[in-house]
């Protein structure tokens, strides 16, 4: 399998040494499932993308510190071509800032959500269409760092997963889309990192229940193979 990652940030400098960057997470939670799949780094801040949408499987778009609201020229570039794969019916895996995109270049709507930052490891309520997506059980756990949500479905989109602080934390949209809101890509180190470098923005209250939650384990390996598996469907 080969897979597109459509990177939408850089890990600041001072974290890269031990973190890597954002397509080296990818890389590092997919290879543990499948140590044969291949990777290739679309950076859309420099205007990367593929000259064929076909010469990936499906492609994987990354979180970002930017708003899918932002009025920045790749932005708009990427909501174009999220639009382009789904006329294509292009298999598509959407990751925080990825999962907003979805949502937002198709017809949703993202917006700062009511409650402020949602941080740490949350659970997420799967719902019944969940399955046929190859999300089984009642929950999956992830890692968060966000403030904007998904706060309307963009048209053929359904919930697969939500919880108080974020109803929407997971859609599909027909056989070739699939979003989190959560982090499966991220370490508890990483989120440990990014949680004490914004412990000002948070306040003491959150940053502590954040910081608590990272002892909880998430399921990043089982969203892994889940996007694995729906790609090469």
């Amino acid at each position: 399998m080969k897979l597109g990652i459509l990177n939408a940030d850089q890990v600041k400098p001072e974290f890269v040494k031990e973190f890597g960057e954002y397509p080296d997470m990818f890389a590092e939670i997919f290879r543990a499932i499948d140590p044969d799949i291949s990777l290739i780094t679309y950076e859309l801040v420099n205007g990367e993308y593929p000259a064929d949408v076909d010469e990936v499987d499906g492609y994987v778009i990354t979180g970002s510190k930017l708003s899918v609201y932002d009025d920045v020229p790749w932005v708009h570039e990427l909501k174009s071509f999220v639009k382009q794969l789904h006329e294509k019916k292009k298999k598509l895996i959407g990751i925080c800032f990825g999962h907003q995109m979805v949502a937002e270049a198709l017809g949703g709507a993202v917006e700062q959500a009511e409650l402020g930052w949602c941080v740490g490891v949350h659970s997420n309520q799967l719902n019944k269409d969940a399955e046929s997506y190859g999300l089984h059980g009642q929950a999956v756990l992830l890692r968060s760092n966000h403030k904007d949500q998904v706060t309307e479905l963009p048209e053929g989109a359904i919930v697969l997963a939500g919880n108080n602080s974020c109803p929407i934390s997971s859609i599909g949209i027909g056989d070739h889309i699939l979003t989190f809101q959560g982090h499966p890509e991220f370490s508890e180190g990483y989120a440990r990192a990014l949680l004490n470098m914004r412990r000002e923005i948070f306040g003491e209250e959150l940053f502590h229940t954040a910081i608590d939650s990272l002892e909880i384990d998430p399921d990043n390996h089982r969203i892994a193979s889940c996007i694995i598996d729906f790609v090469s469907r």
